[in-house]
């Protein structure tokens, strides 16, 4: 929470611009400082520097709750899709993070195109009412099929022109190619979601620029790629929470070696970026293969859901569940980081 912008903390425009000009801008970049810093900084008496560094200490301390309160504003984000819902008690959480993390080619960006339709939709019709931040990461954001699923999912509300550009106005796109990039966009998240007014944070995909840069086989690399993983989760965990919206991740897929028997025997899909990342998110949804048509969804981790089954196919608009109940299932393995993964063989 230190990492928040100073005038999110009480402090008034006129101060921020004073300190802005010694490159304090955060409330970790002022309680950094010595009182006798922050006088010189902020033209201030060692009395108000003092009282500055209070009300900014009081406005990054982790805030006390109970649990009626985190019940009377508990709500999720519906996802339009009955039989993920009712899982999920309403949705994907607010306040949290959730994964959707499988092999390419199941769907993975068709979810966040589909939910990004979804948030831009009037509250009476499931939707949020919000604009969209969506970070692309490996540059498969389509706007074409962004409007093709909102003009085939909702026919009757997207007819017009009008609304189609209105909701493609409200999905504001980052292109961001590399570790640093990404990292400085979140550094920038929060004053994104202000001015945006967005209810909905998509990163597509956490994994790409990771997995491209770290060549976790060399010295420290595989270090470092934890600690710029912990400060992504950590970062996104504050802002969802802070303005509790929800956000969404996706994830690929990587082999993972089980003993020294041969490769047949050991070696079986998981999600990529280790058991540790697995414990940063609060949900995940793995989707895989059944066969060269069809795909399923497995609620692998959930605070609230069992773990469950649910068979769907990627159509003109969108994700589509078949049937309106899920099944629960026995997963091999209790740890959803290690849960195997199908993907795509000969069919």
């Amino acid at each position: 929470m230190a990492t928040i912008k100073l005038k999110r903390a009480g402090v008034s425009s006129e101060m921020c611009e004073q300190l802005k000009r010694h490159r304090v801008e955060s409330c970790k970049d002022l309680l950094s400082l010595s009182s006798v810093e922050l006088m010189h900084a902020a033209g201030l008496s060692y009395r108000g520097a003092a009282e500055l560094q209070r009300t900014v200490s009081r406005a990054v301390a982790p805030p006390v709750t109970t649990a009626l309160e985190l019940w009377s504003k508990h709500s999720c984000f519906p996802t339009s899709l009955p039989a993920l819902d009712r899982l999920l008690r309403g949705g994907l959480p607010r306040g949290a993070l959730t994964e959707v993390t499988g092999p390419s080619g199941c769907g993975k960006t068709q979810v966040c195109l589909m939910l990004s339709v979804l948030a831009t939709l009037p509250k009476s019709r499931g939707g949020l009412d919000s604009a969209v931040i969506y970070i692309d990461t490996e540059s498969a954001f389509s706007a074409e099929r962004l409007v093709e699923i909102a003009r085939s999912r909702f026919p009757d509300h997207f007819g017009c022109k009008e609304r189609v550009l209105e909701m493609a106005g409200r999905v504001h796109l980052y292109r961001e190619l590399t570790c640093r990039d990404v990292l400085n966009r979140l550094d920038r998240l929060e004053e994104d979601i202000i001015s945006t007014g967005a209810g909905l944070v998509i990163l597509d995909s956490v994994a790409s620029v990771v997995r491209k840069e770290f060549d976790t086989t060399l010295p420290g690399n595989l270090m470092h790629r934890g600690d710029m993983l912990g400060h992504e989760a950590s970062t996104l965990k504050y802002l969802a929470s802070q303005f509790n919206i929800p956000v969404v991740l996706t994830n690929q897929v990587t082999t993972h070696l089980r003993g020294h028997g041969s490769a047949g025997e050991a070696a079986l899909v998981t999600a990529a970026l280790g058991n540790t990342w697995s414990h940063s998110v609060n949900t995940r949804l793995i989707v895989q293969y059944v066969d060269a048509r069809q795909r399923q969804m497995l609620i692998a981790k959930s605070p609230v859901a069992p773990r469950a089954l649910l068979n769907y196919t990627v159509e003109k608009q969108g994700i589509c569940m078949d049937g309106e109940e899920g099944r629960e299932v026995l997963c091999e393995g209790t740890d959803p980081g290690l849960q195997p993964i199908r993907v795509q063989m000969e069919f």
